[in-house]
């Protein structure tokens, strides 16, 4: 299975991705660790454009075909990435989910994104504004929606193990 996990920067996507991966022993592809990786290799700078984006669906598609399910974690803010991801599932012949991380209290999520500490060395994190001003393209077709606004972590880990539960059952 691929499990594509999307959302603005400082909804909760990473601790959500990390905490996944640990409970189904899934693949974690972080979107943020490619690029910047890329960054330090001297081949580009900040922002890397589509790069680390293609460099991740060739991972995730190498890891699907041994059989290994895989969690995609990035912004995914535009509905070719997003479409580029499903074409991933698509050709590995594995079922894809796509999940949208949101944080719906205003005042919670700029605090997370304002209180957050760099995880990858080097990487730059958005600012508040930033965030604000991002493109982010409007999901139009069926996705599931995790708010992590007024709950833990493992209170969203099992919601989305509910809900990605509830999926793999319709489809048997």
């Amino acid at each position: 299975m691929l499990i594509v996990l999307s959302g603005l920067p400082g909804t909760g996507k990473t601790t959500l991705a990390r905490l996944l991966a640990g409970r189904i022993g899934a693949v974690h592809l972080r979107i943020d660790t490619i690029e910047q990786a890329i960054v330090r290799s001297g081949l580009a700078r900040h922002p890397v454009g589509p790069v680390g984006y293609v460099v991740g669906y060739a991972l995730a598609g190498e890891h699907l075909r041994q059989g290994l399910t895989v969690i995609a974690e990035s912004v995914n803010p535009l509905a070719v990435t997003r479409d580029a991801w499903r074409d991933v599932g698509s050709a590995s012949g594995v079922e894809t989910v796509e999940v949208e991380v949101v944080c719906s209290d205003p005042a919670e999520h700029r605090h997370r994104l304002t209180s957050r500490t760099v995880d990858i060395p080097g990487l730059p994190l958005p600012d508040w504004p930033q965030v604000l001003a991002r493109a982010y393209e409007p999901w139009e077709r069926e996705h599931v929606v995790i708010d992590t606004a007024g709950q833990s972590p493992h209170e969203s880990l099992t919601r989305l193990v509910r809900q990605l539960d509830a999926r793999r059952a319709a489809s048997e």
